[in-house]
């Protein structure tokens, strides 16, 4: 109680008139394809049509006048259609800038006039299955800590594992089925401390007060996009301020940020970013037995050469610990973590360079850029460094990649073709004592370096009839490399994709889409060596995984930001991976920490996901907005012992979304957010194989029961969090102070319980006198919840 009086009483004390001046917002209006100014154009504040403005000859305008706030503005021109862009944030420290660029339209003015005042998350490639997130939505999300994967799983189809992570289940795909682009340069990691193989982790790498919106497809893939079987996240930064230098320092519940922007020449800007963690201080403090840090950096600097040319640089990177605080270990639970938990070092970058060339009707982009990822994790028996090590693991990942892409748009034509290829290096060296499903310990003692090429090549035609009442995509991609002979030919991945929309009246679409993907294995699969010192999976002929699209929906969508949708999906999974020594899918893996798929596989798993999502959104309109999403849907695949289809591990059956929040009086804000959803399944333990003495000394954890793979399941689970914003203007800064309560009544999320070894008042483990030879443990369960009450109280400072 004394923090939540302290922050009142802070509230109460700054609340005063701070408003010093008005602010500004000022942009440029240009066209979508060829970047030419378009001069003329009809600007004004939504709902505020006597607050407006023309773009000048160079496309540049101007409003003034402007109190603190979000705005959103409509933008209109002859010949175009009509944008809304949402949520523009007005302070008044400083002018806030926007590049708004339009797509010409070929129906007469006054289909124009009608049509057009209905925003639309949908592409002609991309009619369905997409929804686009402001940055305001994902800053102000309530338990979203700023961290866009958190917010991610409040739109529909998107599911996440309970605890502190961030995996992102798309459609009851796994984590490791979704690709991730930050101005058309793919990131591989989006996550610390992320589970290679899978992408997961607890907590997000990028700087969201750099982000202008993100494009998230749950389906419906442009071809320009391959190597992905559930999601892609298109993450577009704002380009650096020409003004002068502002920044921030932010202030919240797990690490201190400084972020700075400004122009270096009138044709170039940078924008900088770092932040670092004090969970380890905070962990400490806690007792709790594990003790993370994370730090991580952002830049973007771009350059206008002229407008036909420009040119981005982009640098993303991370870096991560996790130490074992060995002297908390008076619990079970304590010991139990401490004795399985491995410590880790992890770091990542990823760089690149974007170039663009305009011309009259199309333009060209040139990707260049390299990413790697370097995991090391160890571990000694019983935490005790005088020992050998039980484990000692050491990889690494880096990719150079090259892309070009060519856009044209003529009539009611719009084209996309390009090619890109990549250079892979892959190495790993693993020393692990581990113990396998027939009770017999092993060694797993090798070292690998594997390096192939990868290639693809893409091309996807739209157009539109009956005045763009009906608008359809056809698109092709195919991709190969030259691991081995059974992924070298692309036309064995040929991958076609269909779109089309109907528009029944201005404001009811109908929309399809079809499609059939592919994606290449993990890399720790690729370099996995057997006992015998082979590539055991390439011996195998590993193939590219393969996943069919099916998606149907109907749209409603109203003036007053007021959208409605309902999607059906079918997703059909072949040539999964599936362990060799487990028998399990693949599929189920990659919701813990650790490594997913360095080990022997095979491609005999198949699987299917198929579901029906209800979507509602309000878009801010008179200081209100609202967001509801259900979705209902099954996720299973195959396993060795069977060739019927077992729940997968993100068979949730049901996830319902509720988040709202109300702009009120004096720049406060309110907002909270509901969660629902079904349990998971889980595979139990087998006590018997657990408790043998010699498994669990190297093991330290509970042996799964892959006979019962996914045949319990936990209770249903739900969440209530919410955030309150109060904002202060002032000549040259302003501040905002927020308080957001995760878990507000303390709902104890039930997950599978810890089997582990029962300890006398000396933490020696305990020998069953009545069992029969091998000797065994005496074992117990410890009951295991996810859910305390988190308040965060923090401060972001702007000038």
């Amino acid at each position: 109680m004394a923090k939540f009086s302290l922050l009142i009483t802070v509230f109460l004390l700054l609340n005063v008139d701070a408003f010093s001046q008005q602010g500004i917002i000022r942009g440029r209006v240009s066209d979508a394809i060829s970047n030419e100014a378009i001069s003329f154009a009809t600007i004004t504040l939504q709902n505020q049509t006597t607050k407006g403005t023309k773009s000048d000859s160079l496309g540049n305008f101007e409003i003034g006048e402007l109190n603190p706030g979000l705005y959103n503005l409509v933008v209109s021109f002859v010949g175009y259609k009509k944008k809304t862009i949402f949520e523009i944030a007005v302070d008044n420290s400083k002018p806030t800038f926007v590049e708004i660029l339009l797509e010409q339209s070929t129906v007469s003015m006054k289909q124009v006039s009608v049509n057009a005042k209905i925003r639309k998350d949908k592409t002609e490639e991309s009619p369905l299955s997409l929804r686009t997130i402001g940055v305001n939505e994902i800053q102000r999300n309530p338990g979203g800590n700023r961290d866009i994967s958190k917010v991610i799983q409040s739109l529909p189809g998107a599911g996440s594992s309970v605890g502190f992570r961030n995996d992102i289940i798309i459609r009851g795909g796994g984590p490791s089925e979704n690709r991730f682009y930050l101005d058309g340069i793919e990131i591989p990691n989006l996550n610390h401390f992320a589970t290679q193989g899978a992408n997961g982790g607890p907590v997000g790498i990028l700087n969201v007060d750099f982000l202008q919106d993100v494009a998230y497809y749950s389906g419906s893939f442009p071809a320009n996009r391959g190597n992905t079987l559930s999601s892609v996240f298109d993450f577009k930064m704002k380009n650096p301020r020409s003004d002068g230098w502002h920044g921030a320092f932010t202030l919240g519940s797990s690490d201190v940020a400084l972020r700075a922007e400004g122009p270096l020449s009138s044709k170039s800007g940078l924008m900088l970013s770092v932040r670092r963690s004090y969970l380890k201080l905070l962990f400490s403090a806690l007792e709790l037995p594990f003790l993370p840090t994370y730090n991580d950096v952002q830049v973007k600097y771009k350059l206008k050469i002229n407008d036909k040319n420009e040119l981005s640089f982009i640098m993303l990177g991370a870096y991560d610990v996790a130490v074992l605080n060995t002297a908390n270990n008076e619990t079970e639970t304590q010991k139990y973590i401490l004795g399985s938990l491995p410590e880790q070092t992890q770091w990542n970058y990823t760089t690149g360079v974007v170039y663009k060339h305009y011309k009259p009707n199309s333009f060209q982009t040139l990707v260049l850029s390299r990413n790697m990822f370097d995991n090391y994790a160890f571990k000694y028996p019983g935490n005790d460094r005088s020992k050998a090590m039980s484990l000692q693991y050491k990889s690494q990942e880096i990719e150079n990649k090259i892309r070009f892409e060519n856009t044209i748009r003529k009539s009611t034509w719009k084209i996309n073709y390009g090619a890109g290829i990549e250079y892979v290096k892959y190495n790993n060296k693993t020393y692990n004592i581990l113990s396998l499903p027939n009770g017999v310990v092993d060694t797993i003692d090798y070292s690998s370096a594997i390096d192939f090429v990868k290639y693809g090549a893409f091309g996807q035609v739209s157009k539109s009839f009956f005045n763009e009442n009906l608008s359809t995509s056809l698109g092709i991609r195919m991709d190969g490399n030259s691991f081995s002979k059974n992924m070298s030919n692309p036309l064995k991945q040929l991958s076609p994709r269909f779109s089309a929309s109907y528009k029944v009246s201005p404001v009811f679409n109908i929309n399809f889409n079809t499609g059939l993907y592919y994606q290449t294995p993990a890399y720790t699969m690729l370099g996995f060596k057997d006992s015998s010192n082979v590539y055991i999976n390439r011996e195998n002929n590993l193939p590219f995984i393969q996943c069919a699209h099916l998606v149907g929906g109907i749209e409603y969508s109203r003036e007053n930001n007021l959208r409605f949708t309902v999607e059906g999906f079918y997703k059909d999974y072949k040539n999964y991976p599936q362990s060799a020594q487990r028998g399990i899918s693949l599929a189920n893996a990659g919701g813990d920490f650790g490594v997913v798929g360095n080990e022997a596989v095979n491609a005999n798993s198949f699987g299917r996901a198929y579901g029906l999502e209800f979507f509602a959104q309000q878009k801010l309109y008179k200081g209100f907005y609202g967001l509801m999403s259900v979705t209902v849907f099954r996720s299973e695949f195959s396993n060795a012992n069977t060739q019927s289809l077992a729940a997968s591990n993100w068979d949730q059956r049901f996830i319902v979304n509720l988040t709202a929040g109300k702009k009120i009086k004096r720049s406060w804000e309110l907002g909270a957010k509901f969660r629902l959803s079904g349990g998971r399944p889980y595979t139990p333990y087998d006590t018997n194989l657990s408790s043998v003495t010699y498994i669990w000394d190297v093991a330290q954890q509970g042996q799964f029961d892959y006979s019962r793979v996914n045949q319990s399941r936990l209770p249903i689970n739900h969440q209530l969090d919410i955030r309150i914003d109060k904002k202060y203007y002032f000549k040259k800064w302003n501040l905002n102070v927020f308080l957001d309560i995760q878990n507000v009544y303390g709902f104890a999320a039930k997950e599978q319980d810890i089997l582990t070894v029962q300890r006398d008042a000396n933490g020696t483990a305990l020998i069953d006198q009545n069992a029969i030879m091998p000797p065994r443990y005496q074992m117990q369960y410890l009951g295991n919840t996810n859910g305390t009450i988190l308040p965060t109280i923090g401060l972001i400072v702007e000038y």
